[in-house]
């Protein structure tokens, strides 16, 4: 995904609305703030230079990395604590950056696994790649990993990119799909991180699928992955449209609009568990496909919320809650 460094959350006007969390937010809420504080100080790793001395393929130790976003970073405390509680050694080194620093970082066991998504996933590796259904996506991956990477099971969670716009401006040039942008290419400023300028999945992708053409001069980059710096740019009018990720909860939050992508300019974008292979066991794969396998679309917003939305949870906390509230807090069969 096309993701950058956070940034700090805007201030509320008197326009925004409090969001009221569903049930299954204020669950994770409640439960997180009964995690006891030693458990939520934990050590991290050295997350101020998540790189720093590299990595060692040998023994058992389990390095968890994430991108520079929350909902990875959430994700990672979520495969962290799934796989201490099974009885791995475990240690994270979260906010790395983009694909483009963590995938080395893989590959040379400075971490040993980190939450991807497979479609994203499948275009770095494997740039002319044409898949888009999740299952196409998931048997091209098998292809494009190579020797130093493995997969473990996707979960049913989708966090897709997506162009987003505001109520406002989708009533004024009444705006379904992607397309419907096509005639009004000239007037459009794109808010981005700065790799969706290059990437197939971005402005080539929205020339080449829908006749978006963006001028250079209009393509603005914001590098907080769609976050609060990208959703302030996006409400104040900054930019017309902007890429945010389907499991946003300020879409909701402020009314904003999801463009539809009827030809899957943006590929299936399944949760996956992405490790460095010689650290694959049946135990580690286990453990994180337990943790797949109850993770949904609507378990990854319901986390978001509680991350991003006002309650500002801490990932780790919320990861705690969250895997209480699954049955994953304990070890498998125990």
């Amino acid at each position: 995904m096309y993701r950058g460094s956070p940034a700090a959350p805007p201030p509320r006007t008197r326009t925004q609305r409090t969001p009221v969390l569903s049930t299954s937010a204020h669950r994770i809420l409640t439960a997180a703030l009964a995690v006891p504080v030693a458990a939520t100080l934990a050590a991290c790793g050295g997350n101020s230079d998540p790189l720093s001395g590299g990595g060692s393929c040998e023994g058992d130790a389990i390095t968890v990395g994430s991108a520079n976003f929350p909902e990875s970073e959430t994700v990672a405390e979520i495969y962290a604590e799934a796989l201490r509680v099974n009885g791995f050694q475990v240690d994270t080194r979260l906010n790395i950056g983009s694909r483009e620093a963590y995938i080395p970082a893989l590959r040379d066991c400075s971490v040993s696994v980190v939450p991807e998504y497979t479609g994203n996933l499948l275009q770095y590796l494997q740039p002319d790649a044409t898949a888009t259904s999740p299952a196409d996506v998931e048997s091209a991956l098998a292809g494009a990993l190579g020797d130093q990477l493995a997969l473990g099971t996707p979960a049913p969670a989708q966090d897709s990119d997506a162009v987003v716009v505001t109520r406002a401006t989708a009533d004024r040039w009444n705006l379904r799909s992607i397309g419907d942008l096509a005639a009004y290419s000239a007037e459009i400023t794109f808010g981005a991180p700065a790799e969706f300028a290059e990437r197939p999945g971005g402005l080539p992708g929205l020339a080449k699928n829908y006749d978006v053409d963006i001028p250079a001069d209009r393509f603005v980059p914001i590098a907080d992955g769609g976050g609060p710096a990208t959703v302030r740019a996006l409400v104040d009018g900054q930019v017309t449209a902007a890429n945010i990720f389907t499991t946003s909860p300020a879409i909701a939050q402020n009314n904003l609009v999801v463009l539809e992508d009827p030809k899957q300019n943006f590929p299936a974008q399944n949760v996956v568990p992405l490790l460095n292979a010689a650290k694959k066991t049946d135990p580690l794969v286990a453990a994180l496909n337990a943790v797949s396998a109850k993770l949904t679309t609507a378990e990854l917003i319901e986390l978001n919320t509680a991350v991003s939305g006002d309650a500002k949870t801490e990932p780790k906390a919320a990861a705690a809650a969250w895997l209480a509230e699954q049955g994953l807090n304990q070890k498998a069969g125990g």
